[in-house]
Order: C-alpha cells, then sequence, then structure tokens
C-alpha cells in the first residue's frame, strides 16, 4: 500500500513547495501585466501607464524603488515616474547628465539590460547618487525601446544584500514592451492629432491666400498658426531687404502681449544668429542663444528673451525671400521636436504663394498703370506736342507710377551745366541751372552716360548734391535720355523714405526716356525742317533779284538801246535818210552781243556742259578752271537725273570755291563713284580747317539740295586738319 501521497499527480498533494511559489509569482506577474495592458489598450494617457508600470514592478518584483527614466538630448536622462517607499523624495522631471557608472548610463551606452551588485560601491555619477543615497544595494535596468529606437529604461533596486534574482532582467522586459506599446500607441495618436490640427491650420491659410486676402494680414495669421501649432513662445515672419537688412512683416506671442519688435521695424543682418544664418545659406537653422552676436542676435536675447529657436527659409519663385522663425523663451522647456523645421515648410509654401500672387496682382496693375501713363505720353509726342508740354507730363506720370516724391528731368547743356526742363513735386525750380561736378547721381550720368542709383546722399557733393540734400532726398535712381546716339539729359526719381525705390526703376524708366527722345528728335527735326526751308525760300528770293538785277541791268538794257536804235533807222527809212544796210547791221551786232551775254549769264545757273554730257565732265572741267591743284578721280561715268547731278555739281563747285578763298588749301581731292544704289562724292582739302556749316560757309542751302533728294551731306572739319566734305545721293529707280 503506498504511504499517502505516494504517486499524487502534479499539482496534487505533495507539490515542491518551490514550485507552488514560483506558480504564484507567475499568476501575480501576469495579473500585474494585465492590468497595465488594459491601462494600455484603453488609451490611458502615458503618464497614468508609467505611474501603474512603476507600482506594478515595485510590488511584483518586492523592490524599494522603480522608477521610467526618459533619455533627452544632449545625453541627459529624465525620471517621468518614480515608486517606492525609498524614492519618496526622489525629484521627477529633472534632467540628469548621463555621466559614470549607473544603471541608465549603461543601458543608454550599450541598448542592452544592465545589472548593479554591490551599487553602494560599484555605481558613480550624478544619475546613481540618489539611489545610493536611500540605500540600493542591487540594482537592474531593462531598456524601452519604441519601434526601433531607444527610448528609456526600466530601473528596479532593492535595499536587500542579495543581488536581484537571475531572471528579473528577463521578467522585466514584458513590462517594457508594454511601456513601448502605450508610448508608441499615444506617440501615433498625438502624431494624427498635430497632424489634424497642422492640416486644419494650413486650410486656414490656403483659404486666406485663395481669396487674395493682403500679405500683411497672411503673414499674421501665419505667425499666429505656427506657434499655436507648435506651442512656442514666439513665432516671427521677417523679409530679408537689400543692403543686408531684415523687415519684420508678421508676429505672434504665446501670452498675447505686443512683440517687442513691432511689424515693419527694420534690423541690420550679420552675427551669430538665426535669421543671419538662414540668409546666408537659405537652408533652415537651429540655435541655442546661450551663444550669438550681432544686433539681431541681441535683440532676440535682450527683447525677446529667447533661449532656443528654429528658422527656415522661405523662397519665392527661386529667390530666398525671407524666414520664419519660431523660439522657447521659459526656461527648462524641451527642444523644439526633430520635425519642426518640416513642419514649417508646409506653412512657407503659402506663404511664398501668398507672395508670389500678390506680386503678380501687383505686377498686372503696375504694368497697366505704367502702360496708361506710356500712351497718355506717347499721345502728346505723337500729335507734336511741344517738349515742354511733354516734360512737364512725363515728370507727373513718373511721380505718380513710382509714388516718389520727386521726378524730375534735366537737360545736359555744352558749358558742362544741367538745367531742370520739368520737376514734378514742387521740390525744384524749372530753368534752375547748375554745374555739372562732385558726386551725385546727375553728374554720374553726365559721365558714365548709363542709369545710376543712389541708396544714400549722406555723402553727396556738389551743386546738385546739396541741392537734393537740401531737400531731404536719400535715394534715388536716375536714367539717361538718349537723343539719336548723342547724350541730352536724365530723367530722375527720387525718394525721402528710408527704404531704397524699386529694382526695377531703371528699366521702366527707360520706357520713358525713349517717348521724350522721340519728342526731342521730332521737335529738332521740325526745327531743322522749318529752317532749311526758310533758306530755300530766302535762297530762291536772293537768285531771282539777283537774275532780275542781272537781266535788268545788262541784256535787258542791250535790248532796249537796240529797240531805240531800230525805231530811229525805221524813222531815217520813212525819211529817205541815212543807210539802212549800215543800221540793220549794227542792229544785228548788238543782237549777237545779247545773245552771248544771254548764253553767257545762263552758264552760272546751270553748266550746259552737265546738261549735255554729264557729271563727270562737268567735274573735270570745274577741276581744270580751279585755282588750286584738283587730283580728279571719277569711276563712274553714267548719267542720273538731273537733279541729282545737278546738287552734286553745286557741292563741288562749292567746295572748290572754299578751299580757294576761305581753307587756304594747296590741293584739293574729289572722288566721284556710284556704290550699292547711290552716288557717292568726296571732297577733301589740305587746308587750315574748322569750317562750320553753321556759319555761314554756303554750305548750309547745299545741304537742304542734297537732303531734298533724300541724301545727306558730311563735314569733317577739325582745325588744322583739313576740310573733308562727303555726299551720299541716293540713285532713284529706273522707272522713276
Amino acid at each position: 500500500m503506498n504511504a499517502p501521497g505516494a504517486g499524487a499527480p502534479d499539482g496534487e498533494v505533495g507539490r515542491d513547495p518551490l514550485d507552488q511559489a514560483r506558480l504564484g509569482q507567475l499568476a501575480e506577474e501576469q495579473a500585474a501585466l494585465r492590468r497595465v495592458a488594459t491601462l494600455v489598450a484603453q488609451g490611458e494617457p502615458p503618464e497614468a501607464v508609467f505611474a501603474a508600470v512603476a507600482e506594478e514592478v515595485g510590488q511584483v518584483f518586492r523592490v524599494e524603488l522603480a522608477t521610467l527614466v526618459r533619455y533627452e538630448p544632449g545625453r541627459t536622462g529624465t525620471p517621468v515616474t518614480i515608486w517606492g517607499p525609498a524614492g519618496a523624495n526622489l525629484p521627477v522631471g529633472i534632467r540628469w547628465p548621463l555621466e559614470g557608472h549607473s544603471i541608465t548610463t549603461l543601458v543608454f551606452e550599450t541598448g542592452r539590460p544592465a545589472r548593479i551588485d554591490r551599487y553602494a560601491d560599484n555605481s558613480s555619477g550624478p544619475v546613481s547618487a540618489a539611489p545610493r543615497e536611500i540605500g540600493i544595494r542591487s540594482a537592474v535596468g531593462t531598456p524601452v525601446v519604441v519601434e526601433g529606437r531607444l527610448w528609456g529604461v526600466i530601473f528596479a533596486g532593492w535595499t536587500l544584500e542579495q543581488p536581484l534574482p537571475a531572471d528579473t532582467e528577463t521578467r522585466l522586459a514584458s513590462f517594457t514592451e508594454l511601456v513601448a506599446t502605450a508610448i508608441a500607441n499615444n506617440e501615433s495618436r498625438a502624431a494624427l492629432a498635430r497632424l489634424a490640427q497642422e492640416q486644419a491650420a494650413l486650410r486656414r491659410v490656403a483659404t486666406l491666400v485663395a481669396q487674395a486676402t493682403p500679405p500683411e494680414q497672411v503673414f499674421a495669421a501665419v505667425a499666429e498658426e505656427v506657434g499655436r501649432l507648435l506651442a512656442v513662445d514666439f513665432a516671427i515672419l521677417v523679409r530679408y531687404d537689400p543692403q543686408d537688412t531684415l523687415e519684420v512683416v508678421g508676429t505672434w506671442t504665446r501670452t498675447g502681449a505686443p512683440a517687442p519688435t513691432p511689424v515693419g521695424e527694420r534690423l541690420p543682418l550679420g552675427g551669430r544668429n538665426v535669421t543671419t544664418l538662414v540668409y546666408q545659406t537659405a537652408r533652415p537653422a537651429q540655435i541655442d542663444y546661450s551663444d550669438v552676436s550681432g544686433v539681431i542676435g541681441q535683440v532676440a536675447s535682450q527683447d525677446w528673451g529667447l533661449r532656443s529657436s528654429v528658422g527656415v527659409p522661405v523662397s519665392v519663385e527661386g529667390r530666398l525671400w525671407g524666414c520664419i522663425l519660431v523660439g522657447f523663451s521659459r526656461p527648462g522647456l524641451l527642444p523644439l521636436p526633430a520635425d519642426t523645421e518640416a513642419q514649417l515648410a508646409g506653412f512657407t509654401e503659402l506663404v511664398a504663394t501668398a507672395i508670389a500672387n500678390t506680386e503678380s496682382r501687383a505686377s498686372l496693375a503696375r504694368l497697366a498703370q505704367e502702360q496708361a501713363a506710356l500712351r497718355r505720353v506717347a499721345t502728346l509726342v505723337a500729335r507734336g506736342a511741344v517738349p515742354e508740354e511733354v516734360f512737364a507730363a512725363v515728370a507727373e506720370e513718373v511721380g505718380r507710377l513710382f509714388l516718389v516724391e520727386v521726378a524730375a528731368m534735366i537737360r545736359y547743356e555744352s558749358d558742362g551745366t544741367a538745367t531742370y526742363v520739368a520737376s514734378a513735386g514742387g521740390r525744384f525750380v524749372v530753368g534752375t541751372r547748375l554745374k555739372l561736378e562732385g558726386k551725385n547721381a546727375s553728374t554720374l550720368v553726365y559721365q558714365t552716360g548709363r542709369a545710376v542709383r543712389t541708396e544714400s546722399y549722406a555723402d553727396a557733393s556738389g551743386p546738385f548734391g546739396a541741392t537734393v540734400r537740401e531737400r531731404g532726398i536719400r535715394s534715388s535712381v536716375g536714367t539717361p535720355i538718349m537723343v539719336e546716339g548723342r547724350l541730352w539729359g536724365v530723367i530722375g526719381v527720387a525718394t525721402t523714405l528710408e527704404q531704397p525705390l524699386p529694382p526695377d526703376a531703371e528699366v521702366r524708366l527707360a520706357s520713358f526716356t525713349e517717348l521724350v527722345a522721340t519728342a526731342i528728335a521730332n521737335a529738332e527735326s521740325r526745327s531743322e525742317l522749318a529752317a532749311s526751308r526758310r533758306r530755300i525760300v530766302a535762297a530762291s528770293d536772293q537768285a531771282r533779284r539777283r537774275i532780275e538785277r542781272d537781266l535788268h541791268d545788262g541784256t535787258q538794257q542791250r535790248l532796249v538801246s537796240l529797240g531805240l536804235v531800230a525805231r530811229a533807222a525805221e524813222a531815217d527809212v520813212a525819211a529817205g535818210q541815212g543807210d539802212p544796210r549800215a543800221e540793220l547791221s549794227r542792229i544785228a551786232a548788238g543782237l549777237a552781243d545779247a545773245a552771248a551775254e544771254l548764253q553767257e549769264f545762263s552758264r552760272g545757273i546751270h553748266p550746259v556742259i552737265l546738261s549735255e554730257r554729264g557729271l563727270g565732265p562737268a567735274l573735270r572741267t570745274l577741276a581744270r578752271r580751279s585755282a588750286i591743284p584738283v587730283d580728279l578721280d571719277v569711276t563712274t561715268n553714267a548719267r542720273y537725273p538731273e537733279p541729282i547731278e545737278v546738287a552734286a555739281y553745286y557741292v563741288a563747285s562749292k567746295a572748290l570755291a572754299n578751299a580757294m578763298k576761305h581753307a587756304q588749301a594747296t590741293r584739293v581731292e574729289m572722288s566721284l563713284a556710284a556704290r550699292g544704289g547711290s552716288l557717292l562724292l568726296s571732297i577733301r582739302d589740305d587746308g587750315i580747317g574748322g569750317a562750320d556749316p553753321a556759319r555761314g560757309s554756303g554750305l548750309a542751302g547745299l545741304a537742304d539740295r542734297v537732303e531734298a533728294l533724300g541724301g545727306s551731306i558730311h563735314v569733317h572739319s577739325a582745325a588744322g586738319a583739313g576740310t573733308h566734305i562727303t555726299v551720299d545721293l541716293p540713285e532713284p529707280p529706273a522707272d522713276r
């Protein structure tokens, strides 16, 4: 018969007490895990799960201290929960540097479980100081890994002399998995919530952009949405301006108090600070304000009180436009999330779209205004308005178009001075004449013949510089007016404001300078045409009076005398007196002389050889009769229409007469050639030069004759270098 209990099955009487203890421990552990898992499944906040895990670990493992530590950037760790009688006075939420030899540091460095027995002797560093002080003798830590990254560590320690059980690390791993799941779930929910918030914020801003809301309102909305979304203390939107400055265009503060740097304020870039780094690199930048410099760094650290910030560039159609900056001023806050730059990028795209849309609308409106202004001026030019009227209209149109206080037009004079010929804004008096010297826009355009931009008149000099400084001008742009290849004057716009004129001001002004040049050229052409007509009329009158005088004093008197002789002869014949044949012979001789006189007279008007044999032989006759030796080169014997041959002949005749009478020449070179459908005549002498057609050399009338035929005449006569006259007469079509 068997003894009591002999052969009893497992789980009945006779069970090993050690096995029963292990089963009880397992059941207790599974119950603890189920309770934690229930909290995780219910979506409890991580803080509640952390506290429950620490308590369950403390009770299941019979330890005096159980804590959960989260690893932070910068090789630090923060206890997020502490359980146990030994840890009642230990602080939660304080960062500790991960230094020395401790459970927290070992797990951080290896990513694996760690154990330290005889804790008082084998641990060191700030993190292990508190456990040593409360008498922890043995401790175990197991890493918490969330979706592949080391998140933190679960720490368990007791005050007993014997080490914690050998399977403590393995048993703790079950709790770390639940913690990791809770953290991952919470992060997923937080990410979804944050994504929803971000999308809602982006939709609100996108709606403003789509509604063509003014940029100032979009900037303010973006700053507020970004600040609230990232839970920062400040959000700032800045625009980069020329000359290495920035302008604040949008601000938001967590407290709702006015921003230390208001919208519209400008600061110089430079030094070490976020906005300068973004400006220099066109890339996102993050900075700790313990080490900043420059005016912006000083303002950010002292006025704003920033301790850390992130800046993301705003680029508009490929160019760096500005920067969105967010930052903290409160102490003890965690660094901005790693994806802050990516979150901000969505807003920078909307800002860029708003700016591009606004600039496009502004460009279209500005283009329409500019075209309307140009049409109004062009209408005046086409109507043949006097230049003074055109000048005044251009100044008024340019002033309104550029929204400046000053728009003026200046004419350069031949004596190194310049005269105001138009002015809008009432700051300059039309007719004022000043000397072109010193450093100023008017003088620079005169010296270079190119457009000039002046950003500061603080160092301007000369009469124009002094005049501009007196009127408070701070920046200006001047564009030259070129009339038929020569520098005539300058159109300028200027402002008393600090911000510079638009970067395309020079190009836009050029459209007006072209109209002004056309008006001037038209006026000069009309003036030259009127003068030419007056000279032609005067020459015709003089020629008519000369012919009348010569005929009256010469041939007419001879014919009158012959008439008297004929009447006397008639009377003698009737009375049967005298010799009729002698009288008739005398009359015949007188008529022959009159005919010869008329023939000689007609040669001065139109040489017979020119009509009968053409231009080449006529020029050879001129050369033979010249008192100065003439080297003649005629390469064409073709006949041309009479007006062309007559014009060329008289230019040659006048040039030879001038060379003999005025130029003191000893030799003349003359050539006639046909080239490219034109007749080319060249006369060059070796005289003293200095001939000026405008001073009565007789060539002005010939120029009128040549230009009336569509040709051109050019006189080159530098002092001491002789005179060279060239004539280009176009040959008309054969059927003309």
